[in-house]
């Protein structure tokens, strides 16, 4: 994989959110629609985690995201950002925090 440089990295805005809300996406069967909180700004983004996470498991989760992606169309619905995992052995996992930040608190 290419290097990036730290003047490159410092573009990236990442920070913690929290999933206000959970649903099917209605054109697509891996995908969910959530919208997030990101400090006192909502957002929607669609993730491809469905086969891993039900809908009342992600409600309330505070999650990491990166918060400065263009916006995106995926199939027929607005992503916003795009939250980060890390998929491994026994399936996918959600990156959150260990103690409770707030919402829109800066990942650095």
């Amino acid at each position: 994989m290419e290097k990036v440089s730290f003047n490159d990295f410092k573009k990236v805005d990442i920070r913690v959110a929290e999933i206000v809300e959970a649903k099917e996406h209605p054109n697509a069967d891996k995908l969910v629609v959530l919208k997030i909180k990101v400090g006192d700004e909502e957002k929607q983004i669609v993730a491809g985690i469905k086969a891993f996470y039900g809908l009342e498991q992600l409600r309330g989760k505070k999650i990491i995201v990166v918060n400065n992606l263009e916006p995106a169309q995926l199939r027929g619905e607005t992503s916003e950002g795009m939250l980060l995992a890390v998929r491994g052995n026994d399936g996918l996992g959600l990156l959150t925090v260990d103690k409770d930040m707030p919402s829109g608190a800066v990942v650095s």
